[in-house]
């Protein structure tokens, strides 16, 4: 694989250019910022999402787990790519989304690609951005109580904003690819 330094660099570029912007905004926290991070227009263009897919497989390399997660929506093309690159490298990993609310009818479950596991599977946990954590440990709580152990959680940019220092009470070590200045710094090289 291409040297790590050099995928984020490019990553960040493509991240700066579509997903990240400066201004006044309210984040889905209700907290103030001064730039809004949206990552899904990286994630579904198509070298943004090889790198992404790319990047997550190689901070899991490591990491005993059969599967990535996360919640609908933001984590959606997170988990495609990052499944999909792990057929590629021969590490294949299945993936499941958390639903925000129950399926209202079938079977009314939150966690959508369950026949891919077997209780006990241990999974990372993906998310686009992380500022208080909540979303990832609300998709976190509900993966556990399918009956799946969460042994990693990752995610693109960590805000710096105490989310990791929340995720770690929970009993989790946050990994992310990138911090604001990281993002930054890189996108410029």
């Amino acid at each position: 694989m291409t040297d790590t330094l050099e995928l984020k660099k490019r990553l960040a570029r493509i991240l700066v250019e579509k997903s990240y912007r400066e201004g006044d905004f309210i984040l889905a926290s209700g907290r103030k910022s001064d730039y809004y991070f949206d990552c899904r227009q990286t994630a579904l263009h198509p070298e943004g999402s090889w790198l992404i897919g790319s990047l997550f497989n190689e901070l899991l390399k490591d990491v005993p787990v059969v599967g990535v997660g996360g919640m609908t929506m933001g984590a959606d093309p997170l988990i495609s790519a990052t499944t999909v690159i792990s057929h590629e490298v021969g590490r294949p990993l299945a993936g499941l989304i958390v639903r925000k609310e129950a399926k209202g009818h079938g079977t009314s479950q939150f966690v959508e690609g369950l026949a891919n596991f077997k209780p006990g599977d241990s999974v990372a946990m993906l998310e686009d951005v992380v500022t208080t954590g909540g979303s990832l440990l609300k998709a976190c709580e509900r993966v556990k109580a399918a009956g799946l152990n969460v042994t990693a959680v990752c995610c693109v940019l960590d805000r710096g904003e105490g989310g990791r220092e929340i995720i770690r009470e929970a009993g989790y070590e946050l990994r992310s690819l990138f911090t604001r200045p990281e993002l930054v710094a890189l996108s410029k090289m």
